[in-house]
Formats: C-alpha cells, sequence, structure tokens
C-alpha cells in the first residue's frame, strides 16, 4: 500500500510540474514581470532536476520496494526544496506559488502521520517566513530576488501574509492529518474482515447470489451474518450496513425468530421500506447447521408479498362488486316494469277531470318520485351492465380542454380554482365518452369536498412499470386532486362501492361507476386521501405512445 502511494505520489509530481511548466511558458509569451532570461534558465534548470528525480524514484519503486521510507523522506524534502526554490525564482512575495506547500504537507498527511505533516508545515512556515523576511530586507538580492515588491507593499502586509500562510498551513496539517488516520484505521478494520468477506463470497457465489428472495442467516447471537442482493434490494439495506447486527435491528418483525433455534416457522409481517412504503413480507426460517451437525444459527427467506396481497384484495373487491352488481340489477330490473306501469296508471288518474286540488297535488308528488326512482334505477343499471367501450386513440390535453370548457357552464365550479397541470402530448387508448364522464364525476365529486375558493389539480404524465412498481408496463397516470375535506380512513376502503356515499341527497354510484368504467379499459384507480387535507384520485391508463 505504502509503495502504491508513492507511485502516485510521483505521478502527481509529475502532472505539477508539467502544469507548471505550462503555466511558465504561457506567462514568458505574455511577457510577464515574474520572469526575466535568468529566471527562466533557472526555472528550467529546476523543472528538469524535479522530473529527473520523479523518474528515478519511479524506477526504483517499480524495481524493489526497499527503499520505501527512505524514498518518502527524500521525496518530501525535495518537495519543500522545489517550492522555495520556485519561489525565490518567481519573486518571492510576488510568487502565486506558495500554495504549492499545501501539496507537501497534503502528501506528508498521506504517506506518513499527522506529526510529520506538522513538522511539514513548520518547515513550510519557517522557509516561507524567511523568504519573506529576507526579501524585504535586501538580504536576497545576490540570489535575484528583488526587495521593491516587498517594500512597496510595506511590512504590514508582509506580516499579514506570512501570518495567514503559517495558519493555513497548520490547519492543512492538521485536517489533513486526522482524515489520513481515519482512512489508515479504515484500512486496518477492512483487513481484519477479510477472512469474513472471503467466507461470504463462497456462499454467494454458490446459492446465495442468484436467490430471487431474501436471504439472511444468523449466527447462535442473533447476529446476521449472510445477506444477499435479494435481501439488500427489499430492506434498502448493504451487506456492510447489516452484517453483525441483531436481527430485530434490521427487520423488526423477524425477532421472535431469533430467539427461537429448534423449530420451523412460516408466517407474515408488515415492513416499513427505506422509501417510506409499507410492504408484506413473507417468510420462513429453519434452523442451521454446520458440516458436523452442530447448531450454527438460524437461515432465514422472505420475499415480497405487497404486490400479491394488493392483487388478492383488488381481486376480492372486483369479484365482491361484480356479484352485486349482477344481483342487483336483476333487481332493479324487475323493479322498473311495475315502476312504469305505476307512473303510467297515475298519469291516467291525475288527467281525469274529478281529481280534487289536493289529491292532485299528490299525484305529482307519486311522479317526481316515481321519475327520480327510474333515474336511479338507470344509473344503476349503466353501473351494473356498463356498455363496452368503444376505444380509440385519445389526445388528453385536447380532452381536458373540452372538459373544462363544459364544467364552465356548471354553478358548482363558479368559486373552484381548477389547475391543468398536464403534459401537452399523452394520448391514451380509451372511450372518449365514458373517459369524460369519468372525469367528470371526479371533478364533481371534488367540487361538493371544497370550501370556497377551493382548488383542483388535474396531472397527467407517463410513467414506466419499474416507476409504478405494481407489474405494469408503461401508463399514462391520471391524477385529480383538491384541498377539500378529504375522506375518513375507515371510508377509504369502500368508496368504490355501490349505494356507498358520505354526501347528502348522494346515490353512491358516481364512483362505483367510475371503477367499473376504468376496469373496462384494463387500466387502474386508486384514492389517497387525509382528513382535512384533501383527496387525489390516480387512474392509470393504457397509454397511445411514448412522450
Amino acid at each position: 500500500m505504502e509503495r502504491k502511494r508513492l507511485i502516485w505520489f510521483n505521478l502527481v509530481r509529475v502532472v505539477v510540474v508539467s502544469l507548471l511548466l505550462v503555466a511558465t511558458t504561457i506567462l514568458k509569451l505574455k511577457e510577464s514581470a515574474l520572469f526575466d532570461e535568468r529566471a527562466l534558465a533557472n526555472l528550467t534548470i529546476l523543472l528538469i532536476c524535479t522530473y529527473f528525480f520523479s523518474i528515478v524514484s519511479l524506477v526504483l519503486l517499480k524495481v524493489t520496494d526497499r527503499y520505501s521510507r527512505p524514498l518518502t523522506y527524500s521525496q518530501i524534502g525535495w518537495d519543500l526544496f522545489f517550492v522555495t526554490a520556485l519561489l525565490l525564482i518567481t519573486g518571492g512575495i510576488s510568487s502565486p506559488f506558495s500554495f504549492l506547500y499545501l501539496l507537501s504537507i497534503i502528501n506528508t498527511s498521506i504517506m506518513l502521520s499527522r506529526r510529520d505533516a506538522i513538522f511539514t508545515a513548520s518547515l513550510s512556515a519557517i522557509l516561507y517566513g524567511s523568504i519573506l523576511d529576507l526579501q524585504y530586507y535586501g538580504m536576497l538580492a545576490p540570489l535575484g530576488l528583488n526587495y521593491l515588491p516587498a517594500r512597496i507593499l510595506g511590512a504590514n502586509y508582509v506580516l499579514y501574509t506570512i501570518f495567514v500562510n503559517i495558519v493555513a498551513f497548520y490547519l492543512t496539517a492538521f485536517l489533513t492529518g486526522y482524515l489520513a488516520e481515519r482512512a489508515r484505521r479504515s484500512e486496518s478494520a477492512l483487513q481484519e474482515k477479510v477472512v469474513d468477506y472471503e467466507e461470504l463470497e463462497r456462499l454467494n457465489s454458490s446459492i446465495v447470489s442468484s436467490l430471487a428472495s431474501g436471504l439472511l442467516t444468523l449466527n447462535n447471537d442473533g447476529k446476521i451474518r449472510v445477506f444477499n442482493r435479494s435481501a439488500e434490494q427489499l430492506t434498502g439495506l448493504k451487506q456492510v450496513d447489516a452484517y453483525n447486527r441483531p436481527l430485530s435491528e434490521v427487520i423488526p418483525g423477524l425477532k421472535y425468530v431469533a430467539d427461537d433455534f429448534s423449530s420451523v416457522k412460516r408466517g407474515e409481517l408488515q415492513f416499513l421500506a427505506a422509501n417510506g412504503e409499507m410492504m408484506t413480507l413473507g417468510f420462513n426460517s429453519a434452523p442451521l447447521n454446520d458440516k458436523e451437525g452442530n447448531r450454527a444459527g438460524i437461515i432465514v427467506n422472505f420475499q415480497d408479498l405487497t404486490h400479491v396481497k394488493r392483487i388478492e384484495a383488488e381481486l376480492t373487491k372486483a369479484d365482491r362488486l361484480a356479484a352485486i352488481g349482477e344481483l342487483s340489477a336483476r333487481i332493479a330490473h324487475e323493479i322498473r316494469n311495475p315502476l312504469a306501469s305505476i307512473s303510467a296508471s297515475v298519469q291516467l288518474i291525475a288527467q281525469g277531470s274529478g281529481i280534487a286540488e289536493n289529491d292532485r297535488k299528490l299525484l305529482e308528488i307519486v311522479l317526481r318520485e316515481t321519475d327520480r326512482l327510474n333515474e336511479l334505477i338507470t344509473d344503476f343499471l349503466i353501473y351494473a351492465r356498463p356498455s363496452q367501450p368503444v376505444k380509440v386513440e385519445i389526445s388528453f390535453h385536447q380532452l381536458i380542454a373540452e372538459l373544462l370548457a363544459l364544467l364552465a357552464t356548471d354553478p358548482r365550479f363558479d368559486r373552484v380554482e381548477i389547475w391543468n397541470n398536464c403534459e401537452g402530448s399523452i394520448s391514451v387508448i380509451a372511450d372518449i365518452d365514458q373517459l369524460k364522464q369519468v372525469l367528470w364525476n371526479l371533478m364533481v365529486n371534488a367540487a361538493d369536498a371544497l370550501p370556497p375558493n377551493g382548488c383542483i389539480t388535474i396531472d397527467a404524465r407517463v410513467v414506466d412499470g419499474h416507476e409504478l412498481a405494481r407489474g405494469l408496463t408503461t401508463m399514462a397516470q391520471i391524477s385529480v386532486t383538491d384541498n377539500g375535506c378529504g375522506i375518513d380512513r375507515e371510508n377509504l376502503e369502500r368508496v368504490f362501492e355501490p349505494f356507498f356515499t358520505t354526501k347528502q341527497g348522494g346515490t353512491g354510484l358516481g364512483l362505483a361507476t367510475v371503477y367499473r368504467v376504468i376496469e373496462a379499459h384494463d387500466g387502474r384507480i386508486l384514492v389517497d386521501s387525509s382528513k382535512g387535507k384533501g383527496t387525489t384520485f390516480t387512474i392509470l391508463l393504457p397509454v397511445a405512445q411514448k412522450v
């Protein structure tokens, strides 16, 4: 490791010297005041010597690592000499290269220790302070360093410059020394675990890495040892984070598994993932024995059942709604025939000439209520036996524009603000009339839940299957969000059931019909709501084209 650092040390020096050579050439071409002919010649000699020293060091390191320690000290000493000579050549206090002392200090921190870094910082402070002091008093004139720049800047400026650079030197030594020691301790700790990681690698290469479900093993102390790639994906923890931790800290629901090593266990548990999503995990555990038959711990296999449970719940709901719809449709159809007879009979009676005024009013009430009941049955039959959608490609942006034009004439939206955040190039495959009715119902429900000057936001974008995490292909995601009163948590599971409503005078068929229509389009509809904060209905429909 030290040999490799020395090689990089020399490579860095070669790069720095090359950059200095380029900078010197550019400055000379621009006739900078930093260089005259003598200074340029001295600098060229210094750069060539540094190149030669670096090349010799690299050759020695390639051949043997016998001289690594002496080379380290000699290279640090050379760097200090190089920077000091460079400052003398390029103007002392006027030189822009004083920062190179910091590189020497950093290299010492990496190659040696914090104490050596502080020692190097002290040497750098002495050398730099001596150059500026001697330049100010004209004692470096024989070396070609003019005292006028220091005198022009003044004694206070010289002292300030020395102080700032010395502070920078020591701060660099302390910080880089501390970080270097932390890095060395981390390397040592890593080396101590090499044997354990080699064992894990052998297990992973055989069966563990290829498993699609999460797998972990516990030792006799209940600490995690093996933690495969699928387990990392399910829990959001890396192997290095889970290694040697109690199982109860990683998957709290499995705590009781680590308490009993004797039997096989199976079950399900709720797990809060790193992304905040509540997952359902199915697991089974069994005792783990070593090659001699002695108890070595427990092996636990687990997988994500969230998607499966969600599909089961949706299928159960769909079956229940279908059964309710079919039964209710038959009943509604049977009610409709006698209702029509009642309505016709009442109309004939009302047209008679000998009907008293009070009786006529009662007959009008009967007619009005039979008409309302007939409308209710008609709506329910639409829900129970929806027409087959005629699917075409629809520009969603155009559909929303038409819908907003219709909403503008509805008094329920007079004091409602509507925000259209839909992407302009989305097209979906759907029945335009049915989709428009779905959005109309959702918008009306949102408007009914809003206080005065409330807001409804419509969003639409294309999402892929990975983002949905529901086993779907690319879909169009349409969201209708309001900031109204929201829905109670206990009512969220029932919002799509027929005849369930919390609105005064509502029939409970609007959202039930929406659910059936979206289902007929091979899509999905989801609802999320918080009491007092608002509600979001999210529709997923097949997309016609990628954006």
